[in-house]
């Protein structure tokens, strides 16, 4: 099954040569490039965060095998979604999944289902790939759509990548999709985005998800990003970096009604 884009020409340009353009403009190739075990990088129009997005993506060695996870904003199929064979279309060509990959960590996951419906109209995972498409010439990823919310089932997820991972034989790169704080002004978007931003840097999943919960934080991908914490320390993860934030208002100017963007490394 190839699974078709579904905001191409909405959240980034719909033909090959100007997205390839527009996501060139998004990356900062200047910035000096380190390994890492995981990205968090934000989902919104390339317009909006695609900078963000760039920045973080542009600050590590990319390897060839990619772990996705996003959250699950329409509703469909199962709560902890992975598609597990086939691949992705985008306007740069098509992304294969490692089906390898993809079913060790189904087998050692009691939480998640090989489930291709959550992934059919969800937008926050298929932004992530045309900067992956457009840095890396051949890769294969994993894709996993979270609905659910329990920590207990989220450090599951994560311990069951961290498993798979360890026993692959190739490089795999994490990658947490999510945008931060919604629909507040710029003052109060940033002092909880710190608040999360902070739980990030300290490497607490379960101060992650605490803080969310308690602040009434509008980070719709909480719950990627908590698996992929508990993964990244439990594959020797000792410390995380702050790339670039910033909100929609730097591009709307409207600083009454913002949404959040991090991008952030996990070494």
């Amino acid at each position: 099954m190839i699974r078709k884009p579904a905001v191409a020409g909405q959240f980034y340009p719909g033909d090959e040569r100007s997205l390839r353009e527009e996501v060139e403009r998004c990356l900062d190739l200047r910035l000096p490039k380190e390994d890492a075990i995981a990205l968090v990088a934000p989902h919104a129009g390339y317009i909006y965060s695609g900078k963000v997005a760039g920045a973080v993506y542009s600050s590590v060695n990319l390897p060839q095998v990619f772990v996705i996870l996003s959250p699950n904003h329409t509703g469909m199929g199962s709560e902890g979604a992975v598609m597990s064979q086939g691949g992705w279309e985008t306007p740069l060509g098509v992304a294969n999944i490692n089906q390898a990959l993809a079913e060790k960590i189904l087998e050692k996951s009691s939480t998640l289902a090989a489930d291709p419906l959550a992934h059919v109209q969800e937008h926050s995972l298929e932004v992530q790939l045309p900067f992956i498409q457009f840095l890396v010439s051949d890769f294969t990823f994993v894709p996993i759509c979270l609905g659910l919310n329990q920590l207990s089932e989220l450090k599951e997820i994560g311990s069951a990548i961290a498993q798979a991972i360890k026993e692959s034989e190739e490089k795999v790169l994490m990658v947490a999709s999510t945008d931060m704080t919604h629909f507040e002004n710029q003052t109060s978007a940033e002092r909880k985005d710190k608040l999360a931003i902070d739980k990030i840097l300290a490497l607490d999943p379960e101060g992650l998800h605490k803080t969310v919960m308690e602040n009434r934080i509008t980070m719709c991908g909480v719950a990627p990003t908590v698996a992929v914490l508990q993964a990244a320390k439990e594959l020797g993860a000792s410390k995380a970096e702050l790339i670039k934030y910033s909100t929609s208002g730097a591009m709307s100017r409207d600083f009454s009604n913002v949404v959040g963007y991090a991008g952030l490394v996990i070494r």
